[in-house]
């Protein structure tokens, strides 16, 4: 006898019942609690981190892997995107960075197997934060002129600025957000629903029925599938943090 698949609906993998507050504006949920842990372990991971230097030069442990973490964010995203006048955005980079990723990797930690970056609010708070910021840099650093250069690029024939204006408007002020939102969050719920997936598929092959010769296959896949969240993890992270670092750095020079 074949055993039935039966996989959940897409509200069950979504939606989570509130733990306080409930039916309230303020209910917490587990979506909630893991982006508390995804602020707190990297907060924690630091304090440790510098608690340690200042008992020992040499580093070892979490303050080298903080020192990893650091070294990354300069080199491969400020150094990448903005260069040296970046420096003084790399504690927000960082935030951005290990929250986003540790965010993700909840996805494919047992008990939780949930990424908090797989409902819209954190992608879109994150994204509303680098609009906020690269407009402020903007205004910050080249007064309302930031606007003026941004919308008229140098170099473009006047006649053309009637097309090209409102394509700047959209494409710097409305879908730079946008995208930045939609990307995390719909990578990240990708991945859950895959994981869940071949989860489902894995545990009923394994009943008795007459394709439990296909369940090797079907864990062989999710073992796949997991890992390839893993570096899904890192990568979305990284590019929101460049992506985030490029506007910075197009806000601090408009004109270019």
């Amino acid at each position: 006898m074949l055993a039935e698949v039966k996989f959940p609906g897409i509200e069950e993998m979504v939606e989570w019942p509130a733990m306080f507050f409930k039916d309230t504006n303020f209910a917490f949920n587990k979506v909630a609690l893991l982006s508390l842990f995804a602020m707190a372990i990297p907060v924690v991971w630091f304090l440790v981190a510098g608690s340690k230097a200042k008992k020992s030069l040499v580093p070892a442990g979490p303050q080298n892997l903080a020192e990893t973490s650091i070294e990354f964010i300069e080199k491969q995203v400020i150094g990448q995107a903005i260069g040296a006048d970046g420096m003084r955005y790399l504690p927000l980079l960082l935030s951005m960075f290990l929250f986003i990723l540790f965010g993700n990797l909840f996805g494919i930690i047992p008990t939780s197997h949930f990424g908090a970056n797989a409902r819209m609010a954190n992608p879109v708070l994150l994204a509303l934060l680098t609009w906020l910021v690269f407009i402020g840099v903007g205004v910050k650093h080249n007064g309302l002129k930031y606007f003026k250069e941004a919308l008229f690029p140098p170099g473009v024939p006047p006649a053309l600025y009637i097309l090209v204006t409102p394509i700047e408007l959209i494409s710097t002020f409305l879908v730079r957000p946008f995208s930045l939102a939609v990307r995390l969050f719909a990578n990240s719920l990708a991945g859950h629903i895959l994981l869940i997936t071949f989860s489902v598929l894995t545990a009923t092959l394994w009943s008795k029925s007459l394709l439990v010769a296909a369940a090797p296959f079907s864990f062989g896949m999710l073992i796949a599938f997991t890992g390839f969240e893993l570096l899904v993890a890192f990568l979305q992270a990284y590019i929101f943090a460049l992506l985030t670092a490029v506007y910075i750095g197009g806000a601090l020079h408009p004109a270019h």
